[in-house]
């Protein structure tokens, strides 16, 4: 990764952003893929101070968050590994002893979503797809890989479509009911995103056991987003609904998982194509203020706007790329 030709204005809008525990998490995930540590660890440390009484990082505004916290914990462990200061180890491994011994489960065990309910008639007992991407790879990064493919498996059996080879977006388990049975293409892309960094760190570590189940899956669920590209490289927000509005998020999802999954030796390198015209066309879409437009928006996430994890994707798809 390298720091030419930097995307500066959609940096500088990104750290402008209002930031929930995901956002802080995302966007510091990416800084840090990019090589900014000047930017990074200062968001790690943030995310400490702003840590609750049971562990959970980032927590400004986001009180009923369960999983969105974790995204926030591998830069701490990346801050205490840079600096050496116990403050950044201490962030992290709080955090993981909540998802391990606090943290709200399923009967089988995956780690809920939220620690409430936003929607009447449902428990709390909920499965988003997002979650694949908060949680499996912070506990990859600290050794947990184990539990990290537990919960993978677990989203898999309660929110993977086998006929579409897709994702739906939430599912009360309690009540075996989807909340919303949706194939939403920001939630598979964070899907992408989280197998890919699991797959690398079992990699790193020896553990070929794992990368090796999760690369077909990763290769499945990417092959099933591609087939509802459009013509300009971008995804619709209902990847299977022609009419939904085009997403430039989770195209930066997809292209940043597939660049580094090149790399890595775990994605063909005939899928960089479809990321390369993704890019372009998102790259085209930037505004004058580095604001990504014509993506899915905050903060209800069911229209066209804009999200700071749409500007952190396009970081990563930037860092990535080079």
């Amino acid at each position: 990764m390298t720091k030419s030709a930097e995307p500066t204005k959609v940096i500088n809008a990104m750290l402008a952003m209002q930031r929930y525990p995901w956002e802080q998490g995302v966007c510091a995930q990416a800084l840090y893929e990019y090589g900014r540590e000047d930017l990074y660890i200062p968001m790690a440390y943030d995310a400490v101070k702003r840590m609750d009484k049971n562990g959970r990082l980032a927590m400004a505004g986001g009180g009923e968050a369960v999983s969105d916290p974790a995204s926030c914990g591998e830069v701490c462990l990346r801050a205490y590994e840079k600096t050496g200061d116990e403050f950044f180890l201490h962030g992290a491994k709080s955090m993981l002893e909540y998802l391990l011994h606090r943290a709200p489960r399923t009967d089988d065990g995956i780690i809920c979503h939220n620690d409430e309910s936003y929607y009447e008639g449902f428990t709390k007992y909920q499965l988003w797809i997002d979650g694949i991407y908060m949680v499996p790879p912070f506990l990859a990064a600290m050794g947990e890989l184990d539990e990290a493919l537990r919960q993978i498996r677990g989203y898999k059996r309660h929110l993977y479509d086998p006929e579409n080879s897709l994702f739906f977006h939430i599912k009360d388990v309690a009540l075996d009911k989807f909340v919303r049975k949706l194939h939403w293409a920001t939630g598979n892309g964070w899907a992408l995103m989280g197998l890919a960094r699991v797959i690398e760190e079992a990699e790193k570590r020896g553990r070929t056991d794992i990368s090796d189940e999760l690369m077909p899956l990763l290769n499945e669920l990417l092959g099933s987003m591609l087939k509802y590209a459009r013509d300009d490289g971008r995804f619709g927000d209902i990847l299977d609904d022609e009419m939904s509005f085009a997403d430039g998020t989770s195209s930066m999802m997809m292209a940043a998982t597939v660049y580094r999954g090149i790399k890595g030796g775990y994605i063909p390198a005939a899928r960089k194509a479809a990321a390369d015209k993704a890019y372009e066309t998102v790259s085209q879409a930037i505004d004058e203020y580095g604001l990504l437009q014509e993506v899915c928006g905050c903060p209800d996430f069911t229209s066209e706007g804009t999200s700071a994890e749409a500007q952190a994707a396009y970081i990563m798809a930037t860092a990535w790329k080079k």
